[in-house]
């Protein structure tokens, strides 16, 4: 799950679904509910603006290796007191081959696409970066339908791919984009966003059958790649640091909170509200990304950029089915109800 992980909750997985129906403890009330949405919204917006500041006094992989292994801790903590189950099965997976594909998503889901994103925001602004994240509903939807065919689209979704796609088009600018840094960032961003897109439909096709509680399959996910990344250490985070309080907060607010805690406002809102009202922080995540870059990082883009990042928003209505579910809920109206007998 992502910045980290609007992706994921745009394209909720059923186990998470299942998991979250069958626990058994009541759920917050609804203010907290709305608090904690918020503050999903925040965090997930403005990890990427933890990056950029983060970037100053450490690499882009200690950026990335600060997040999981933080995040990681945070969520070990927390399912040590907590101890979530569903029903009376075991906290943890059993079975070696769950390990193995938790494996997978730890790397495809959090090591790679985190390092590319920390990597990116070397040449790109943490608003562009944002706005790139925010296809990753785009790319989940090519990759469950033509990589591990677990989703069939309609004519009016494969539209809406067709429109994220232009609309990502649009973002980079090639008629003013020269082969250099800044396009390398935006590829590399592109490719957080497809490894995102593989891992959800990947964790669709063969985890969403498994009983495993919500909270659980967070620390796993995360977890499994706090651990990847501690034993890189001498190769990924061994280097000199120039450390400050601005930086050392925005790696804790990245990895406690970004990587961390929000995985359990994640949950909590997935159980008030449903996957379709949980995911629409998808559109607030770079909204509040684009707002905190500008604001407080004085970050400027072109005409372009916010014309991209509209048409994909509207790809990820369609693509999403937001349309279709529309269109059918008008058409009942207009019919009216179906006579009994």
């Amino acid at each position: 799950m992502t910045h980290g992980n609007t992706g994921a909750i745009a394209q909720a997985p059923s186990e998470l679904r299942a998991a979250a129906a069958s626990a058994p403890a009541p759920g917050p009330g609804r203010l907290s509910v709305v608090l904690q949405f918020i503050g999903m919204g925040l965090i997930w917006g403005a990890s990427f603006l933890f990056m950029k500041v983060a970037l100053d006094g450490v690499s882009y992989s200690q950026v990335s290796w600060s997040r999981l292994v933080l995040g990681g801790l945070t969520l070990a903590v927390i399912v040590a007191v907590m101890r979530p189950r569903v029903g009376t099965g075991p906290v943890l997976p059993r079975e070696p081959i769950v390990w193995v594909h938790f494996t997978v998503i730890a790397i495809t889901f959090c090591v790679i696409p985190h390092t590319l994103f920390a990597w990116a925001e070397q040449y790109v602004t943490s608003s562009l970066a944002s706005i790139y994240n925010a296809v990753t509903p785009i790319a989940t939807a090519l990759m469950a339908t033509l990589a591990f065919r677990v989703e069939r689209l309609s004519a009016l979704r494969w539209a809406g791919v067709g429109v994220g796609v232009i609309g990502v088009i649009v973002i980079i600018g090639p008629w003013q984009v020269s082969l250099g840094g800044e396009l390398a960032g935006q590829l590399a961003c592109l490719g957080a966003v497809v490894c995102y897109g593989f891992s959800l439909g990947y964790t669709k096709k063969f985890l969403s059958s498994r009983p495993i509680a919500p909270t659980t399959f967070a620390f796993l996910n995360i977890g499994i790649a706090g651990l990847i990344m501690a034993l890189l250490t001498p190769v990924v985070a061994w280097q000199p640091v120039d450390l400050d309080t601005t930086i050392v907060l925005s790696l804790l607010a990245l990895g406690v909170l970004g990587t961390g805690l929000a995985y359990i406002w994640q949950v909590n809102v997935l159980r008030a509200w449903g996957p379709t009202g949980m995911s629409t922080v998808t559109y607030v995540t770079p909204v509040v990304g684009v707002v905190l870059g500008v604001l407080l990082l004085q970050e400027r883009f072109g005409w372009h950029e916010p014309v991209g990042a509209l048409l994909v928003l509207a790809g990820i209505l369609l693509a999403q089915g937001r349309v279709d579910a529309m269109l059918a809920r008008r058409a009942v109206a207009v019919r009216g109800p179906r006579p009994a007998g």
